[in-house]
């Protein structure tokens, strides 16, 4: 467990907080049910530990977004359509749009503009972006990995919603960069339960940690 980890002075920690803006919470286009639930839990953990660089991911689409059902003629919501590149694509409500409430972070959750590091995701109109490395074609990179090498991060701890979508995919991009890998799972949320219970399976599969808020302490 991290805990046990406290004399490596190698070891340097990060908390991602992925996408707790609006449209993921109760209210929000894209609403994860109950998805407000975990904001207290993640500013509880953003202050019990001692992280050396905390970073929040933001969904940020323009607003011809390939992702949105809107944008693609005949297209029903949370169906899956393949795009002109042969990328499998589910049809998701207009959300995170840039420049609209529905895209900033819910009010509750605890933000330090001075130290925090946001990281945009999704900005392509022409491709979706559901983990917070890269693209989901893996053609384009954010600049979460190169802030989190610059700052020799070894160790993430992800949190955030929807967890069987963009904290479960950022999760899996971080193994094969080298990061030791923590989910944080009572800060993190699902769409479904079935999802999250896949999610889980496949992230310990891949080598990442399930761990809860309260067995964090360095």
């Amino acid at each position: 467990m991290s805990s046990n980890n406290n004399n490596n002075d190698n070891q340097k920690r990060a908390l991602i907080i992925v996408d707790v803006q609006n449209d993921f919470c109760p209210g929000g286009s894209l609403a994860v049910d109950n998805g407000d639930s975990i904001i207290p839990v993640i500013n509880q953990l953003r202050n019990q530990v001692n992280w050396d660089l905390i970073v929040l991911t933001q969904d940020y689409h323009p607003s011809d977004h390939v992702s949105f059902a809107s944008n693609n003629k005949g297209a029903t919501l949370f169906s899956t359509v393949k795009l002109e590149d042969g990328l499998d694509q589910v049809m998701w409500p207009n959300h995170c749009v840039q420049g609209t409430t529905g895209a900033d972070f819910h009010p509750s959750l605890t933000v330090d503009d001075g130290n925090d590091v946001i990281v945009t995701k999704g900005t392509n109109p022409k491709v979706d972006s559901y983990s917070g490395f890269f693209d989901n074609e893996k053609k384009q990179k954010t600049e979460l990995d190169s802030v989190l090498k610059q700052e020799n991060i070894t160790d993430v701890y992800v949190t955030g919603l929807a967890l069987d979508y963009c904290v479960k995919y950022t999760a899996l991009d971080a193994v094969p960069l080298g990061y030791q890998t923590f989910l944080v799972a009572d800060a993190s949320k699902g769409l479904s339960e079935q999802g999250e219970q896949e999610a889980i399976e496949q992230l310990k599969n891949a080598g990442v940690q399930i761990v809860q808020s309260s067995d964090i302490s360095f």
